[in-house]
């Protein structure tokens, strides 16, 4: 897939003159073919780019296929390339482009290309499946304090859009899905790790097992992304980059490994 991209900046802050008309160049296809379709769309104020394909869809291609629900950032549903990047569609407004050049929407590049507009996640769902689930000692009789709270909270915002998993480069260029579970699944890895009860160890998975977390270089584009604003690379990978490193070549994990086989 190729296409001019719109680079324009931000224009909220110029004064418009509504309805505006605008371009998209849409790929319609599947995994194996496909093509970029001009659509002209009479855009209104407020609109964003889940707004216009639905219009698309409505009375220009009813054959368009386009994944959403709830139209309001919270489901993950919409995610999609604009203009080279991961978006929500739904979360994208028009205002910040330029309407004399055309838009550019695309399915997520790191996934399978089910039709037009929509990706196969299903991958995720088998990644989710190889890690540890929460694992608290039955015996327990922890009192939480607000830092305990606090500390895996920020983790449990992600709504699993899956666009930190498309613009990571190790599954997007480099295609390892084999061995490298992905910032989504740091993500998840961390909010059971930091949780106060959970007595799992799961440095193994992170090492040598799906997770791969080796292969993270930490460049920050899943964190950049983010439509919640968790802060992935410094919150939820580096901190369990550390752990491994502590559990595998420190001499006091070495220890410890051995009490505990």
């Amino acid at each position: 897939m190729s296409a001019e991209i719109n680079t324009s900046s931000p224009l909220s802050s110029i004064p418009q003159t509504y309805p505006l008309s605008y371009t998209f160049k849409i790929f319609k296809g599947n995994d194996k073919t496909g093509e970029f379709v001009d659509y002209e769309v009479s855009v209104d104020e407020g609109m964003v780019v889940l707004d216009a394909i639905l219009s698309i869809q409505e009375n220009q291609d009813t054959e368009l296929a386009v994944r959403w629900n709830c139209k309001s950032g919270r489901c993950g549903s919409c995610g999609m390339e604009v203009n080279g990047m991961p978006k929500l569609a739904c979360m994208t407004r028009l205002s910040d482009f330029d309407p004399k050049i055309p838009i550019t929407v695309t399915p997520m590049k790191t996934f399978p290309i089910l039709k037009d507009l929509v990706s196969d996640v299903s991958w995720n769902y088998e990644v989710n499946k190889t890690i540890q689930p929460f694992s608290p000692d039955e015996d327990s009789d922890f009192i939480y304090q607000q830092e305990d709270i606090e500390r895996s909270r920020e983790f449990r915002k992600c709504i699993e859009c899956f666009l930190c998993q498309d613009v990571c480069h190790v599954l997007r260029e480099h295609d390892k899905k084999d061995s490298f579970g992905g910032p989504r699944f740091f993500v998840r890895s961390a909010a059971l790790h930091f949780h106060p009860e959970d007595t799992a160890d799961r440095s193994e998975w992170l090492k040598e097992g799906q997770g791969g977390i080796g292969h993270c270089n930490i460049t920050r584009c899943c964190t950049d992304v983010c439509p919640e604003h968790i802060s992935i690379t410094d919150n939820a990978i580096i901190p369990q980059k550390e752990y491994v490193v502590d559990n595998y070549y420190s001499i006091l994990g070495w220890i410890k490994k051995q009490f505990n086989k």
